[in-house]
C-alpha cells in the first residue's frame, strides 16, 4: 500500500547562531543560504509544498523577495522540533499530511536523499517517523559532535549516541552509522511529539530524537552514501562557496 498524504517540506531558520551569526542571510554566490536550501527542496520529488519557518523578520522579508513561502513562528521555542509543529499548525496541515523537515544550513542538500526518507512513510501508513544516516567517515568514529545510530534488522533505530555504536570488540563486518539531521513525520504525530516532556537519555545525550525511541515510538532510517554537507563554520562556508561556485 502506497500512502497518497500530502506532503510538505519544511525549512527552520532562525538568526541566533553563535558561530556565524545571521548565517541564513549570508551570501553564497550571490543568492542568501536560505534560498539555496528552498530551491532544492523545491527540487525533491513528491513534495507539494515548500515553506520557510522563522521566528526572524530580515528571514521572512528575504524569503518573500525570493518568492518563497514563509511562516513566522514564536521566539520562545526550546527546539527545531516546537518550530515546525506550530509552523504546520499555521498552515492548516491535516493530521495525516506528511512533513519533512529540511535544515537551513544545508545547500548542498541532496533531493534524492529527502524523497528517500519521505518515501519510507509512503511505503508504510503505519510508521509516524523517518529519518537519514550514511556510513561513519573513521576520523569522526570518536567525535562525539557525529551522531552515531544502530538499527534493527528492518531499519528501526535501536539507538542514537554521541559515543561510538556498536562497539567493536571483534573485527566485523557490521558498518558504523552515522546520523545525518533529515527528519519527516506524520503531522499529527509531529504535534504529539512536541507536546512530549523531555525525557532521562534524551537529556543525558543531548539528543531530542531519543525523546521518540524512550516513549515506544519508531524512527525508521533510510541510508544514504553521505551525510549533508551544513554550514557550521567560516570553513564550511568556504568550502560550500567553492563547490556551489564551479
Amino acid at each position: 500500500m502506497t500512502d497518497k498524504s500530502n506532503v510538505t517540506a519544511l525549512i527552520p531558520a532562525r538568526l541566533a547562531a553563535t558561530r556565524l551569526p545571521d548565517k541564513p542571510l549570508i551570501d553564497i554566490c550571490g543568492k542568501p543560504m536560505i534560498q539555496w536550501v528552498w530551491e532544492r527542496a523545491c527540487g525533491v520529488h513528491g513534495v507539494d509544498r515548500v515553506a520557510i519557518c522563522t521566528p526572524d523578520e530580515s528571514i521572512f522579508q528575504a524569503a518573500g523577495a525570493f518568492g518563497a513561502e514563509a511562516v513566522m513562528t514564536s521566539h520562545l521555542h526550546r527546539s527545531g522540533t516546537d518550530r515546525l509543529a506550530e509552523a504546520a499548525t499555521t498552515l492548516g496541515l491535516a493530521d495525516d499530511d506528511i512533513v519533512v523537515n529540511i535544515q537551513g544550513d544545508e545547500p548542498l542538500i541532496d533531493p534524492k536523499a529527502v524523497e528517500s526518507v519521505i518515501e519510507l512513510l509512503q511505503n508504510d501508513p503505519e510508521l509516524k517517523m523517518s529519518s537519514l544516516c550514511c556510513p561513519c567517515p573513521p576520523i569522526d568514529m570518536d567525535n562525539p559532535d557525529c551522531v552515531k545510530v544502530v538499527t534493527a534488522l528492518n531499519g528501526d533505530a535501536l539507538y542514537f549516541s554521541r559515543s561510538r555504536i556498536p562497539y567493536l570488540r571483534r573485527d566485523s563486518s557490521v558498518v558504523t552509522y552515522q546520523h545525518a539531521g533529515l527528519y519527516s513525520y506524520r503531522v499529527a504525530f509531529l504535534k504529539h511529539y512536541s507536546s512530549l516532556k523531555p525525557t532521562p537519555l534524551e537529556q543525558t545525550e543531548s539528543l531530542e530524537q531519543l525523546r521518540v525511541l524512550e516513549n515506544g515510538f519508531k524512527i525508521r532510517m533510510a541510508v544514504t552514501d553521505r551525510s549533508p554537507i551544513g554550514v557550521d563554520t567560516l570553513e564550511d562556508l568556504e568550502r560550500v562557496r567553492a563547490i556551489l561556485g564551479e
